[in-house]
């Protein structure tokens, strides 16, 4: 496997700290790193909330890679409570797709970590409806 995605994983895990931000927020149950085309990586965590204005850690790293400068993701990696690898929503897939139209399919997403099976959000969103 790609060192990177070690970083990768080890930058999600390093903010994966569940916690109660008030009595109906929680976040951080799980984490995200995403590394850009210039190979930064920005992390996120879930916030959990009472309705539907909660985020997921994907799109909050991704929130993140944009609020720093950059539009254009390279990898993403999403790690639960025990630290496994799970795959994007359909929120998030399409939040990428959005983000990136003409490239989203090239996207890599980290499937299962310790058995290392990586595809692309194409495989995983072949036919976008936009």
């Amino acid at each position: 496997m790609d060192n990177k995605w070690e970083e990768l994983y080890d930058a999600a895990k390093q903010v994966l700290k569940p916690r109660d931000v008030s009595k109906i927020i929680e976040a951080g149950g799980v984490a995200a790193a995403v590394e850009s085309i210039s190979g930064k990586i920005y992390v996120g965590v879930c916030v959990d909330t009472a309705c539907t204005l909660g985020v997921c850690a994907e799109r909050n790293a991704i929130f993140n890679m944009i609020t720093n400068g950059e539009d254009a993701i390279k990898r993403v990696i999403a790690i639960d409570g025990d630290g496994k690898a799970i795959p994007s929503c359909g929120a998030c897939r399409e939040f990428m797709a959005q983000l990136m139209p003409e490239e989203y399919r090239k996207i890599e997403i980290m499937m299962d970590y310790e058995n290392e099976r990586i595809v692309t959000l194409g495989d995983l969103t072949p036919e976008w409806w936009i």
